[in-house]
């Protein structure tokens, strides 16, 4: 499941990274100024993210410790990311704007629970 999730997360940044102005109309996305007003830096943060956290799952599936460190990687991420929008004000408004963000922090604590309860059991080396 973490493999998904971590694909996913790829697939959102992919369509975040992407999007042009033709686009930027059609209900599924943001307006266009939001996408104009990201630095440059928070792509490459976002990229960092899901990057470890999808790469920490592979290392999982290889019984890799290396998992400990790269979501550890992505959860400084997450943190930052959102610790950017929530402070200037991009997300602001409705529940689903706060809910959202709170819960790809929760997979991303959930996902450094389950490497280090992994490696003290043993099953990753």
């Amino acid at each position: 499941m973490l493999v998904l999730w971590g694909l996913l997360g790829c697939l959102v940044f992919y369509s975040h990274a992407t999007v042009s102005p033709q686009h930027a109309s059609e209900p599924a996305f943001w307006n266009w100024e939001y996408y104009q007003s990201v630095p440059r830096w928070f792509l490459v943060d976002y990229a960092i993210g899901v990057g470890a956290s999808l790469l920490g799952s592979l290392a999982m599936l290889r019984r890799s410790r290396k998992a400990n460190i790269l979501y550890v990687v992505s959860l400084a991420a997450v943190i930052v990311q959102f610790g950017y929008l929530f402070a200037t004000g991009m997300v602001a408004g409705p529940i689903q704007a706060f809910a959202i963000p709170v819960f790809i922090l929760g997979v991303a604590i959930f996902q450094i629970w389950l490497a280090g309860m992994a490696t003290r059991r043993g099953w990753l080396r």
